[in-house]
């Protein structure tokens, strides 16, 4: 018969070694990816640097690592847009060697940081005594525009209900999470998710005005018989709501 203290010490030492395998594995396929990222830049760099054409075995040498290796990173690199081949005149019998070079640009596969952007442009608005009109008058900006650039083909929406459900589908592909609402007779847009967030959290100020806003350009756009009127943030966790007026006899 099996000892069960025995055999329990058994499974946790068999469980501890598989958590440290999965450990190794996943340092070991994290270094393997910085490496390959280091040695493409490298080449890309050495490309940049050099004032002809190079191939691949010119780059494996001056870099001192396998044809097989340069010729990786080429394919991704010529995949996307940052080099090129270069084809050279036969100055004798046999193919000439296929040859490289960096294409002058931008990098557009590279870093981006459109978030320190925002923050850099949140903090100019909140420099103001009362950003909120500057930021209303941005957002508004923005939402006449937004829908066009999202929906190019739709014409404005006939009615009251069209006009709503055509907000909820620009702000839920902005990324809002939105859910209409009805409460003691009013129109509502709940939002659950802000594509802003931790500004918002630390410049409400700004960038709520900013969305309120949007939604009211994006409805002015439509000469719409709804108008949205304010937008209260973070009346619970996870939920903004705006609150929306349905004019005249469009209700």
């Amino acid at each position: 018969m099996r000892d069960p203290v025995k055999t329990q010490r058994t499974q946790k030492a068999q469980k501890t070694q598989k958590a440290g395998k999965s450990e190794k594995r996943q340092e070991l396929q994290g270094s393997v990816a910085g490496e390959s990222a280091g040695r493409r830049r490298a080449v890309m760099r050495l490309l940049r640097a050099s004032p002809d054409p190079m191939s691949i075995a010119g780059i494996a040498d001056e870099l001192r690592v396998h044809p097989n290796t340069v010729r990786f990173h080429l394919d991704s690199l010529v995949t996307d847009g940052q080099v090129e081949h270069v084809e050279l005149d036969r100055k004798g019998p046999g193919r000439p060697p296929l040859m490289f070079r960096a294409v002058r640009q931008m990098d557009r596969g590279g870093t981006r940081h459109y978030r320190l952007l925002a923050e850099i442009l949140t903090m100019a608005f909140a420099t103001e005594r009362d950003p909120g009109p500057k930021a209303l008058a941005a957002g508004r900006a923005w939402g006449r525009k937004v829908d066009a650039e999202l929906h190019p083909p739709a014409g404005a929406p006939a009615n009251a209900e069209e006009v709503i459900a055509r907000l909820i589908d620009v702000l839920d592909e902005l990324g809002f999470a939105p859910e209409r609402r009805v409460v003691d007779g009013e129109q509502q847009v709940g939002l659950r998710h802000c594509p802003f967030l931790e500004l918002a959290e630390n410049r409400s100020n700004v960038v709520c005005p900013v969305h309120l806003g949007l939604m009211q350009g994006a409805v002015e756009t439509w000469g719409a018989p709804v108008s949205v009127d304010r937008l209260d943030p973070f009346v619970e966790p996870d939920l903004c709501l705006a609150h929306l007026t349905l004019q005249g006899a469009a209700k």
